[in-house]
Parts: structure tokens; C-alpha cells; sequence
């Protein structure tokens, strides 16, 4: 079985299922299936489970895919809304609350956001054309699994942006920076860096990307074009919110008035980056394409590293319910290299010869429903903790690689 196709979206679950009507007009027999009969379907599942990223446990119910906050460890707060939140959507902006959201969302292994300038687009990325987007959505998908396209406002190399002009992807879960892509390298792409990426249902073990491949184009083609470069993001969390309204009007309105609210909560905590903010950790919020259920506006996705702000263990009612101050990268990397095991790591990273060692994000939280009043409450304890508020509302799913589960 060969990868799936890239998808520029994941399409709404909430459409009836078609029964085989084959299979169910086919008589009624008592004989059990062989053992070649299993070993087919095992591995029939196996293929369709790899190819969409699942070899990890499904979590049945949002608890067991990441921690809910409770008065009890959290404080009594934990569950307010903001209260000094002077923003608000448009009296027009309505949404579906009624659906139940969570483990409805399609798998995905692997993420690419294509960095564009812009925060809207033809309604199918991959329909723009010239662009790498185009050309991902048009070439063999990774090995490694399904790959989820989406187009960004990240800021390209050049301005004005133009998609003649190489740009840059982020690449998530690997929190990976890869600069210096055209469409013509795509493949290369694809097959070399990452076919060979962690995918979302991949252990939290250290990897590695080299830090610079030459793309086999054709002997004329100028030398700059061919080498493409990779880094590690500099950020401990990314905030990504669709932001295109050729697919949604909603998605418009709410990206920049989400975005503005999430800035008003991480600037007192030194955590906000802007576009071109590239010091070491912090938060970057990007606005990202059609991800599916616009009618669940606004959606969020929260990809985190793990224990991104040395705070995912703390008891804030134990704290006094005060304000807890994230620790700064340094600090972070100080703690981790004392533990049990990382000078063997560390020593490893000495010797790759060029090669960075990373283990990207630990967790990628997927709510919906979210409104300009619910973002104190995600930097609290989302942000900087990896929890969950509302999740029988606002969850609509995601994975935690640190515990080995997903919600599909």
C-alpha cells in the first residue's frame, strides 16, 4: 500500500456512513475465518493504521488524552472565563454548539505549514498556483505517513512575497524549520526529510535532521536553489488559527481578534513572539488555512514540547493560585541535562557530525469553540501547562506522544 496522499484539510466527520451493500446481501454462513483470513486483516489494519499516523493508543474520552484542570489542583478559578476581556465577535457570528466534538477529527502523521505572507488564500491551497503547496499536494506523499498541508502567514524570505521565490516550512511534530524550498525540490523534500520525521504516534526520543541537503535538480540549475537547510523552531508552543474566510467568513473575523486577546495574556509573561520575533522560546501564533470544521469556529491547534514551560507538574492550589513565572529556555535546558541519561545525549549530539537533535512537540491540543474570552484561560493552563478547560465542549482532539495516546 502506497502513502496516502497529502491533504490540505480534514474534512468534517459529520456525514453519514454508506453501508457495503455487497457484504450485507452476502448469505449467512457458520464458518469461522483461517488463520490466512486474520493475518490478512491484521495486516490490513496495520497498513491503514500507518497511514494516517496511528500506532498509538486511542484515547475513548478527553481525559485520557490530556490533563483536565479540576478546583482541586488548579485552583478555584480555573474554569472562569476572563472577565476584563473587552473583545467580542460580531453579534452575526453564530456556530454549531450542539455537535459533539471530540475524536471526530481525522488522523494525521505529519504537519507542514508553508510559509506565504498572507493570511487568506484561494479556498484549496493547493489550487495556488506556483506555490509549494501546489506542489506537495501534487507529488507522492511521505512514507511515514499522512501528511496535513496547510498554508500560513509565517513570513517568507523575500519581500513581497512571491511564490517564485524559495520559501520556508515549518514542520511539526519535529518543530523544524526547513528554508530554501521550492517546488521544484518538493520531492526531494518529501522523501529525504520528511519521510524520515517523527510523526505524531512516534516515541519522544531524540531525533536527528542534517542540517543541509542538496536536492539532485539538474546540473544548470544555480547551486542556492538546490541546497535546502533546516533549524529547530525557536519556540516552546505554537498557536495556529485558521484564519481563511474564502472558506468561512467566521475564520476571518475570529483569527486577528483571537490573536490580539492571546497577545494581551503572553506579553506580561515575556512569552509572545511576533512574526519576525526569533529569540529562544516563547509562543508563535500563526494563522493557518482550512483545517476543517469551520462551523465550530474559531478552531485552535496547540502544539507544545514537552513540559515546555517547566510547569506541566506544578499544583497551582498548592501555589496559592498566584500567577506561576515560565521558565526561560536556558533554565529548561539546565534541568534536562541533570536528569538521568542526557550526558549520554548530549554526548551523541557532540558527535553527529552536523546533525541537530531534537524531539519536537510532546502534544498538539485541538479545541474549537474558542472565544476571545476563553484565552486567559488557555495560556494559563494550556499554554503553559497542557491542559484542558472545557473539554466536553471545546476538545475536539489531538495527541500527547509523552503518553502514547491520539484521538483517532
Amino acid at each position: 500500500m502506497g502513502p496516502p496522499p497529502p491533504s490540505s484539510s480534514l474534512s468534517d466527520p459529520h456525514s453519514p456512513a454508506v453501508a457495503n451493500s455487497s457484504r450485507n446481501n452476502r448469505p449467512k454462513t457458520n464458518k469461522k475465518p483461517g488463520w490466512k483470513s486474520k493475518m490478512f486483516r491484521s495486516l490490513l489494519h496495520s497498513a491503514k493504521s500507518f497511514a494516517i499516523g496511528d500506532s498509538g493508543n486511542k484515547a475513548t474520552k478527553p481525559e485520557d488524552l490530556f490533563p483536565v484542570v479540576s478546583k482541586e489542583v488548579d485552583g478555584d478559578d480555573c474554569d472562569h472565563e476572563c472577565a476584563t476581556c473587552t473583545i467580542t465577535y460580531p453579534r452575526t457570528f453564530k456556530i454549531d454548539e450542539e455537535d459533539e466534538l471530540f475524536g471526530q477529527i481525522k488522523g494525521w502523521a505529519t504537519h507542514v505549514l508553508v510559509a506565504t505572507g498572507k493570511t487568506d488564500w484561494v479556498r484549496d491551497v493547493a489550487d495556488e498556483k506556483g506555490s509549494v503547496m501546489q506542489a506537495i499536494a501534487g507529488a507522492k506523499g511521505p512514507a511515514n505517513g499522512k501528511l496535513m498541508l496547510s498554508a500560513s502567514n509565517m513570513p517568507t524570505p523575500h519581500d513581497p512575497p512571491s511564490y517564485s521565490e524559495p520559501t520556508t516550512l515549518l514542520l511539526l511534530p519535529a518543530f523544524i524549520l526547513i528554508e530554501n524550498v521550492t517546488p521544484a525540490t518538493v520531492p526531494f523534500l518529501l522523501e529525504k526529510i520528511i519521510s524520515h520525521a517523527p510523526t505524531n504516534a512516534s516515541p519522544l526520543t531524540p531525533f536527528s535532521i542534517p542540517r543541509a541537503l542538496e536536492a539532485p535538480l539538474p546540473e544548470a540549475t544555480p547551486a542556492y536553489i538546490k541546497e535546502l537547510t533546516t533549524r529547530p523552531s525557536p519556540h516552546q508552543a505554537l498557536i495556529l488559527l485558521c484564519s481563511q474566510k474564502t472558506r468561512d467568513a467566521r475564520c476571518g473575523q475570529s483569527a486577528p481578534l483571537l490573536r490580539k486577546e492571546l497577545q494581551r495574556h503572553l506579553q506580561p509573561l515575556g512569552l509572545y513572539r511576533d512574526l519576525d520575533d526569533e529569540r529562544p522560546g516563547g509562543v508563535g501564533i500563526y494563522f493557518i488555512s482550512h483545517v476543517g470544521g469551520h462551523k465550530y469556529s474559531a478552531n485552535m491547534l496547540v502544539y507544545r514540547r514537552p513540559d515546555a514551560f517547566g510547569l506541566d507538574h506544578v499544583e497551582r492550589a498548592k501555589e496559592g493560585g498566584g500567577e506561576l513565572k515560565p521558565k526561560k529556555p536556558e533554565e529548561l535546558r539546565k534541568r534536562n541535562e541533570s536528569e538521568e541519561g542526557k550526558e549520554e545525549e548530549k554526548k551523541v549530539k557532540e558527535e553527529g557530525e552536523g546533525e541537530e537533535e531534537e524531539v519536537g512537540a510532546a502534544q498538539c491540543i485541538w479545541l474549537a469553540r474558542v472565544k476571545p474570552e476563553d484565552c486567559e484561560g488557555i495560556v494559563k493552563f494550556t499554554i503553559l501547562q497542557g491542559k484542558v478547560i472545557k473539554p466536553q465542549s471545546q476538545l475536539r482532539g489531538g495527541f500527547d506522544r509523552q503518553r502514547g495516546v491520539l484521538s483517532w
